[in-house]
């Protein structure tokens, strides 16, 4: 059978690691890191430089929502991290007009923000997020699988091994069907179940699968009992429908505010490790209007004005998920050349028009009483015990809301959804 053109690009939520099932290329210059003395001096890492990229991909993140929004009933969920990562890792092999569009789609000013400056922001998030930590789980990571006819370019490979620690392997597409089912195997693993069947379109004529993962599993600072978990409250999706779902509940310091411009209440929670989750709650009948309303700066806005105090918060304990066709989105983002035969990506092989045909996310996430687990997942004050309890001011959040999990080091936020059905899984 005729090979034919088009490369699938596959983004997710999850965690990456190397592959086993597939032969990796050869790197070349130093065996730490693969990458040659031009990239070394070019791409240095002298001092963090995440604060390059992160407030792009909060712009891009909600961006990205207000799109899914119009185009999506229900539940949201995506990893702008995981796919802001992704689609500058493909820069890297793009040339010309194709790599500013992918770069200046996210939200980069190419004249105040060199493209070297972003690659190494990215690499320095990567990093960051990457250092182990005893209280948070978190895995990031890329990887690229291209078809055993084609030959990467050895820089392209150098460049993606050092500044996004990214591995590439060759790998048979002519049999498609068990190379996608240890793909999706490999990735199930990786997120510990989080993320299943991922990769259900590959065919013969797939020349390229560029995978992005998170893994995101942390504790609440200070757990809900589970004995206070009322197992049939009601949710209220919306005027016409209810739903019985598990509701936790607790009387703790936090850090919260009514937004009364935007009708909204906005409550940050603290995980144990390095994590914060921000809930937001509209009033009846205003989650459009907050959808449309929110901005970058609306959420340094709320940062400033957070006050610790006694809340009596009753949650949802929910699981969603999102998965979505990102090339129908993009374009209406800038994005465009990467989908038509006016792409140049011939910095990945050499060869020209090797254009993206697909663009499929996914990202799951799971809140409990004890934490937060998601693949593609508010100071909490200590509460003295004498404190009264009894005329705490209260969050019921009984109907749709809005989940934004961060990682506080580097202000990244790793995934943004919406809750309409807290037990669609």
């Amino acid at each position: 059978m005729k090979r034919m053109g088009p490369a699938w690009l596959w983004l997710l939520g999850a965690g990456i690691l190397a592959s086993v099932y597939c032969q990796p290329f050869p790197a070349r210059g130093d065996k730490s890191l693969g990458v040659s003395q031009t990239l070394r001096g070019q791409f240095s890492e002298p001092a963090p430089a995440y604060h390059k990229v992160t407030p792009a991909i909060t712009d891009f993140a909600l961006r990205l929502y207000k799109q899914l929004a119009a185009e999506t009933p229900g539940n949201i969920l995506f990893s702008p991290v995981s796919i802001s990562t992704t689609l500058a890792l493909l820069s890297l092999g793009a040339r010309a007009d194709t790599s500013t569009q992918i770069l200046e789609g996210l939200g980069f000013n190419l004249t105040e923000t060199p493209q070297a400056d972003i690659h190494r922001g990215f690499q320095s998030l990567i990093h960051t997020l990457d250092l182990p930590s005893p209280k948070l789980e978190l895995k990031v990571g890329n990887s690229l699988f291209l078809d055993k006819q084609l030959k990467p370019r050895q820089q392209f490979l150098d460049s993606i091994r050092e500044l996004y620690g990214a591995l590439a392997f060759s790998a048979n597409f002519t049999d498609s069907a068990t190379t996608g089912r240890r793909i999706n195997d490999y990735v199930r693993k990786q997120t510990y179940g989080q993320v299943a069947d991922c990769l259900q379109e590959v065919t013969e004529d797939t020349l390229m699968v560029l995978l992005n993962f998170i893994f995101f599993k942390a504790k609440w600072k200070h757990p809900f009992n589970r004995y206070q978990t009322q197992k049939q409250a009601s949710f209220f999706v919306d005027e016409k429908t209810t739903l019985r779902i598990p509701m936790m509940h607790q009387k703790e310091m936090h850090r919260f505010l009514y937004d009364q411009e935007m009708a909204c209440t906005v409550l940050q929670i603290e995980y144990s490790g390095n994590a914060r989750a921000l809930l937001v709650l509209p009033d009846s009948g205003k989650m459009q209007q907050v959808e449309t309303s929110l901005q970058p700066e609306t959420l340094r806005k709320w940062g400033q004005l957070f006050l610790p105090s006694l809340l009596d918060l009753h949650l949802p304990r929910f699981a969603i998920s999102g998965t979505y066709n990102l090339e129908e989105i993009l374009p209406l983002m800038g994005l465009t050349d990467i989908f038509n035969l006016e792409a140049d990506l011939s910095g990945i092989t050499g060869l020209p028009n090797k254009t993206i045909s697909r663009v499929p996310h996914k990202a799951a996430v799971d809140v409990s009483e004890r934490g937060t687990e998601a693949g593609a997942a508010s100071a909490l004050v200590s509460q003295p015990q004498s404190l009264n309890t009894t005329s705490a001011p209260h969050a019921h959040f009984n109907r749709p809301f809005l989940l934004l999990l961060w990682e506080v080091t580097t202000q990244s936020l790793l995934f943004l959804g919406k809750v309409v059905n807290p037990v669609a899984g």
